[in-house]
């Protein structure tokens, strides 16, 4: 299999000849994949009773005579009109209580028991009608699950969040003592009796400022397992037609309403949504392929929508620079991809995303740049063939990425709310990404074991057995890093009746015994080492009290001015165990990295020049090398392995020199 391109395809929106035109621009381009009936729910089913497939069949007619694979939806991703108008209830409710009427996408409710009932229906009318269609190669069942604000606040969800509440706790005192529901007389004597925490309710201002977090965050994991759920009804009709061909959705990144790690075991393979907020966006971009990577336990993932150009839905939408397109989309393949698509194949005429960039605009024509980029990026692809895909990312240095700690830090009253999880952990990998190490991003639930560094970054919630796993990999030889605020609740968001950080207080050898708070912008400085490094500490200042931990970085400010920002902890065994009490800046936070790195010998080939990304994937046979240019200037550096050059076939030999001009692209095969 080699590595799919194409995109999503609306045909619908088109006369007959324009599909012809389509096609003949995609034999131009090697486009091989397109991904239909996305929002085609309108005109499959144009009322309760009836079901019409005639256009949907000459659409996949079509794509099989023009030699395509074919990504077939189940249309669930936005609900027809009749269907809104004639079950009101299956409209959303929002955070501020209001019910909406018809309209937009993303606009049904996940608990709606009519949205579930014929929303199944139709995937398995569909399943069905093409189980067996010629190179069907994947169901994509709703899209981008969650929408602009994560969720649903009706009545119907308010049952189904007690069943699922009752399912949790089974009984009204546990339940109590989870949400520490003493407080402030809310002590619930009846099921009935609890509501959705929204803005009429527990919110006192947005979504993040709530009264009772427990009951918050038991929302919001209720919430999650509401639109999985939804996606396993569609499953499972699918599965009664199609047992073998692999289902998934696509997921948008680090979305923080939905628990991505959670939906793991229910898709056949990851894939997910591409539009980074910025034009250089290379580092948070390489984190969210590698998150998305990590869901699966390292198996490869797609990228099923990208733009072309330019996005739609923003203040400021500015169009890929000459070369971006194949760059970004290059990177996505060498963080795991085996699918590049775009959204959209040709730009519609109407509506929001008329501007939406797309591979063919609104003229048709194939003399644009875009169309060009993306012509040389298909052949590339078809160029490399089945040698890539498949292969898998090497790496020993693994990044926790935890759901319940992004939503529990996030919503907790008393600290900084300008400290925010993403961002905090961003830190930490732009750090690995400039030391050009493989990165796992993983679950603070996955295996650990064949990690030599596992760093842990705000990991403010402790679940189930994740203490004894960190000391697991610090035992063995390894290396170990926590940031502040880690180690401060369990799983029902109760604050450790213990000294901070908790549980992780003995591997770590230090005691938080304040936590100082600063706007954005105040600094103390932080002198790291044998004052190597003075890092510009802002917004979380923990006081630390070392229990058998080294001092490696003391403030310089404040009353607390030169007392420990930093500790490490020689733990029997060989390992170590750092704890960061401070936001340092990215000198300070790269001076941590690399020292961890160069201690365990895995600082990459180029460490120290900026803009380089290096990333391996290993098939078992062969490694290939990804070195790609993100800089606005040349690169030199010397090969730091020798092989092939994938995408020329010339011979590299190991220390020649090399050139990569801004947004090159050079892909080495080796043996391993």
């Amino acid at each position: 299999m080699k590595i799919l391109y194409g995109g999503d395809y609306n045909p619908e929106q088109w006369p007959r000849p324009v599909w012809e035109d389509d096609y003949a621009a995609f034999d131009l381009a090697g486009i091989d994949t397109v991904t239909i009936g996305v929002f085609a729910w309108s005109y499959l089913q144009p009322d309760e009773s009836t079901y019409d497939f005639s256009r949907l069949d000459e659409i996949v007619a079509r794509a099989v005579a023009g030699g395509r694979n074919i990504v077939l939806a189940t249309a669930t991703a936005a609900l027809p009109p009749w269907l809104a108008t004639q079950y009101p209830e299956v409209n959303r409710t929002d955070f501020e209580g209001r019910r909406h009427l018809y309209g937009q996408r993303h606009n049904a409710c996940p608990n709606s028991p009519v949205y579930r009932r014929l929303s199944a229906e139709l995937a398995g009318r569909i399943a069905e009608r093409y189980a067996g269609t010629p190179a069907l190669v994947a169901w994509h069942v709703g899209n981008e699950y969650g929408g602009y604000d994560g969720g649903c606040w009706c009545d119907n969800c308010a049952v189904a969040f007690r069943l699922w509440l009752r399912e949790r706790y089974e009984t009204l005192d546990r339940l109590n003592d989870a949400w520490n529901a003493t407080f402030w007389s809310h002590l619930f004597t009846d099921w009935d009796q609890i509501v959705p925490p929204s803005k009429i309710s527990e919110h006192w201002r947005g979504p993040d400022h709530t009264a009772f977090q427990g009951i918050t965050l038991d929302y919001r994991r209720f919430i999650s397992d509401s639109m999985r759920q939804n996606f396993r009804d569609e499953k499972a009709r699918i599965r009664e037609h199609d047992p073998d061909v692999p289902v998934t959705t696509n997921f948008m990144g680090a979305y923080r309403p939905l628990d991505y790690h959670s939906w793991a075991d229910d898709l056949d393979f990851v894939s997910w949504d591409n539009y980074p907020p910025g034009s250089r966006e290379h580092v948070r971009m390489a984190f969210a392929h590698d998150l998305m990577r990590g869901i699966k336990g390292g198996k490869p993932f797609w990228v099923m929508e990208q733009t072309p150009t330019i996005t739609a839905s923003r203040d400021v939408n500015p169009v890929k620079r000459p070369g971006v397109l194949r760059l970004w989309s290059w990177q996505a393949v060498a963080h795991g991809a085996d699918a590049v698509l775009y959204f959209q194949m040709r730009q519609s005429k109407g509506a929001c995303e008329k501007y939406h960039g797309a591979v063919l605009d609104h003229s048709g024509r194939t003399d644009t740049r875009a169309f060009t980029e993306a012509a040389v990026l298909g052949s590339e692809f078809e160029h490399v063939g089945d040698t890539i895909t498949g292969a898998k990312t090497p790496a020993k240095i693994a990044l926790l990425v935890d759901w319940n700690s992004w939503w529990a830090a996030e919503m907790t009253d008393g600290f900084n709310r300008h400290a925010k999880y993403i961002p905090t952990v961003l830190g930490y990998y732009r750090a690995l990404w400039n030391a050009h190490v493989d990165v796992d991003v993983i679950s603070a639930q996955a295996d650990l074991s064949r990690y030599d560094v596992v760093i842990a970054p705000m990991l403010h919630m402790l679940t189930g057995d994740i203490v004894e796993r960190l000391e697991a990999v610090a035992g063995r030889g390894g290396s170990v890093v926590a940031s502040y605020w880690s180690g401060r609740v369990d799983v029902d968001d109760n604050a450790f009746l213990a000294d901070a950080p908790g549980p992780l207080g003995a591997l770590f050898g230090v005691r938080v015994d304040e936590t100082d708070s600063a706007a954005p912008g105040e600094a103390n400085p932080v002198t790291l080492g044998a004052g190597e490094v003075v890092s510009a500490a802002e917004l979380v200042f923990e006081l630390l009290t070392p229990l058998g931990a080294e001092v490696v970085g003391a403030y310089g400010a404040d009353f607390y001015a030169g007392t420990p920002a930093v500790t490490r902890r020689d733990v029997p065994g060989g390992g170590q165990a750092w704890y960061v009490g401070t936001g340092l800046d990215d000198a300070g936070l790269a001076w941590i990295i690399d020292t961890i790195l160069a201690r365990h010998g895995l600082v990459g080939p180029y460490a120290g020049i900026a803009d380089l990304e290096v990333s391996v994937r290993d098939n078992g046979d062969e490694r290939t090398t990804f070195l790609l240019n993100h800089a606005t200037t040349d690169v030199e550096v010397a090969a730091h392995i020798g092989g092939t050059d994938v995408l020329t076939g010339r011979n590299i030999s190991a220390g020649e020199p090399l050139r990569l001009k801004p947004t090159d692209v050079l892909i080495i095969r080796s043996d391993r």
